[in-house]
């Protein structure tokens, strides 16, 4: 039990750092060159949910960052909002970083 506690509080500690961590400008100028605000904005649905719908439904899940990012680079076929189909735009990032950043960007919301 002694265990459990310290690597708790450590993954809780970790898991805020990784929050406060998001350079919102560099995930930001990432949404803009990949066209995600064609689709999606922070607070209302375009023509895909929000960002704090994407966020809501990830809330509490562990793997939320691995998720989106598989999401976003796998180019998967996604409902808009007016009940059409289309191929998700696959994003295009340097580094895994640049991808955890909007990833952890859109999950702030």
């Amino acid at each position: 039990m002694w265990v459990l506690v310290p690597a708790a509080a450590w993954f809780l500690v970790s898991a805020a750092m990784a929050q406060q961590a998001v350079d919102v400008e560099a995930a930001k100028a990432m949404a803009r060159t990949n066209d995600c605000f064609k689709c999606h904005a922070a607070d209302k649905d375009k023509q895909a949910p929000s960002m704090q719908k994407i966020a809501a439904k990830f809330k509490g899940v562990p793997d939320a960052q691995a998720r989106v990012i598989q999401h976003i680079t796998s180019g998967p076929m996604v409902k808009l909002t007016d009940g059409s189909e289309i191929k998700h735009k696959i994003i295009h990032a340097s580094d895994a970083k640049e991808l955890e950043n909007i990833a952890d960007w859109f999950l702030s919301h």
